[in-house]
């Protein structure tokens, strides 16, 4: 629902200027597109390993940007967002077309011509750092999608610069051998994956264009990387024929946060996770199977299937895009996960992987108006279902609204409240029905995959008395050591009691724990009278906890001289 002024702003802005020789005044607010309000970046963990990833595929700069208050409100720390670099504009129709000219297909992305910020999918450099900068304003971290192993596949639509940065193109490109065995190690290092061009990652002229690019994005406001095909990248220790030190060279950025997708096959895990975080995919693809099955065992939930691995170096998913989105095969029963889970089993499955918090877990936003599969069709491919897997099928607008479902906010929550605490995983049902996690003493949460209600009656650890379940409101209670209550059928159940706030300091309107200018505008924007298409105030006195905070002076009213008051603070006198 839009938002717009009822009145203008500029009265007030005249109005509220403060008589001193630090006094400031305040760019007018804009309209918002967002629903839901900022929550405070305190209610936010402080590291990007310690919260949750949304990844925005395919979303614009502008998209994120728009919607971020409803990212926070829904407690994530961080968005990840497709690559950002200049692209192969392929003039195609495809399954994710741009809505405006009909081209851009979503693998597009994965195909660089340029390692400069902005391309005509996501929007501009100017818009990108703008995103970043709002993004820290919630306390959200900023994760981008690097390729680095490999170019588009036409060649012709690779710059000048990137062919000839290691003097000339066979130098800046592994020569031409296609990947026709994924067992065998120097193929997939080496040679062109699915026709893209391999760059020459060995050399020391290529590694400083990523690197420069990286230190660039890092720059423009990212806190973190996601590096794509990264085990199509060789080790420092791989043979000797064509090790390289390539990862040694762009690791060492200062990124706060950085992991690389590892696929199974030839790949090296636990050598690449010496270096950064790695994708679980083998989890990922084993706890969607469970959640197709609907028998998910504790076993089977905390199984990471990475032996050599520690949980904190793992990313793991129910879903990503690449599982999403890749090609369908009839002939063989294979598809995509669009197909083998719908929307409450994927926050079944994220609930199993956020609530437990040893790994950092990643919510792929499915396509805008995305629909379950339809099993009366002839075949999931019939053209209802093709529509239904894509949805809108435009590049650069919002997923869906899984990502802020009561469950998926409730469990990041749940997650960023449980920050350092030990986890414990349990059967509740025999069969794989119903599943616990505690985490130590504080709180649990209860994953049903079954078609019926069941009666909870377990062990548990946490304190004696009743608890009110974030999602549903209902009633479960604990008593000498019990826990007892009612999951029903497909439920997630998050159960804890958040700690008491502390006062807010007079003056903080967003929570930050600081009086800012932020602090200032917002109050300003308050006072302007938001209001929605109908009329309705949509924020006012009937709001208690923020008219508390707005109301500076404490004279019941908010008005001109709160906004004063704000702006007397934030001017550091000397």
């Amino acid at each position: 629902m839009k938002k717009f002024f009822k009145k203008p702003l500029s009265v007030l802005l005249s109005a509220v200027m403060v008589s001193s020789c630090a006094a400031f005044s305040l760019a007018p607010a804009s309209a918002v597109e967002t629903t839901q309000p900022a929550v405070a970046a305190s209610a936010l963990p402080d590291k990007i390993e310690d919260g949750a990833i949304l990844h925005c595929w395919s979303w614009s700069f502008n998209t994120i940007k728009e919607n971020l208050p409803q990212i926070a409100a829904a407690g994530f720390k961080s968005i990840q967002t497709s690559p950002i670099n200049k692209v192969w504009d392929g003039n195609k129709n495809g399954d994710m077309s741009l809505k405006s000219s009909n081209k851009g297909n979503w693998w597009y992305q994965y195909q660089p011509v340029d390692y400069t910020i902005g391309n005509y999918q996501l929007g501009t450099e100017d818009e990108f750092k703008e995103m970043c900068k709002e993004a820290h304003k919630y306390g959200i971290k900023v994760i981008v999608d690097i390729v680095g192993n490999h170019c588009t596949s036409e060649f012709s639509a690779i710059s000048p610069t990137v062919k000839n940065v290691a003097g000339s193109s066979t130098k800046t490109f592994h020569k031409v051998t296609q990947i026709t065995d994924w067992s065998n190690r120097y193929q997939v290092t080496q040679g062109h994956l699915t026709g893209l061009w391999d760059l020459n990652t060995q050399n020391e002229a290529v590694q400083q264009m990523i690197y420069d690019y990286m230190m660039h994005v890092l720059e423009d406001g990212a806190d973190g990387f996601r590096f794509d095909a990264a085990k199509h990248i060789e080790l420092p220790d791989d043979d000797a024929s064509y090790a390289g030190n390539y990862w040694t060279k762009i690791l060492d950025n200062n990124a706060e946060f950085q992991y690389g997708e590892i696929l199974a096959g030839a790949d090296r895990a636990a050598d690449y996770a010496k270096l950064m975080k790695i994708t679980a995919e083998a989890y990922g693809t084993n706890l969607r199977l469970a959640l197709e099955k609907k028998k998910l065992t504790a076993t089977t939930a905390k199984n990471y299937r990475l032996a050599d691995v520690s949980a904190d170096k793992l990313v793991t998913w129910v879903e990503s895009h690449d599982t999403y989105c890749t090609d369908d095969i009839p002939a063989n029963q294979q598809y995509s996960s669009w197909m083998k889970i719908n929307n409450e089993q994927v926050r079944q499955g994220w609930a199993i992987i956020a609530a437990q918090g040893d790994t950092t877990p990643l919510f792929f936003a499915r396509p805008s108006g995305s629909q379950a599969y339809d099993p009366s069709e002839s075949s999931p491919t019939t053209a209802k279902n093709f529509k239904n897997k894509w949805g809108d099928n435009t590049v650069g607008i919002a997923g869906d609204g899984n990502y802020f479902s009561d469950e998926v906010v409730a469990v990041n929550q749940f997650r960023n409240a449980m920050v350092g605490e030990g986890k414990n995983l349990v059967d509740v049902i025999k069969g794989g029905k119903v599943t616990m996690i505690e985490r130590g003493t504080k709180g649990a949460v209860i994953v049903s995959v079954s078609d019926s209600d069941n009666n909870v009656n377990v062990a548990t650890n946490l304190a004696d008395g009743e608890y009110t379940d974030h999602v549903s409101g209902a009633t479960f209670t604990v008593a000498n050591g019990k826990l007892t209550g009612t999951a029903k059928a497909g439920a997630v159940v998050v159960l804890y009691t958040p700690e008491e706030a502390d006062e807010p300091l007079i003056g903080d309107v967003n929570g930050d724990g600081q009086i800012t200018i932020d602090d200032a505008t917002m109050l300003q924007r308050h006072l302007a009278e938001f209001t929605n298409e109908d009329g309705s105030a949509i924020i006012d006195e009937t709001d208690a906890d923020l008219f508390k905070r707005c109301d500076v002076d404490g004279d019941g009213k908010l008005k001109i001289m709160d906004v004063t008051h704000i702006q007397r603070k934030v001017a550091e006198f000397e």
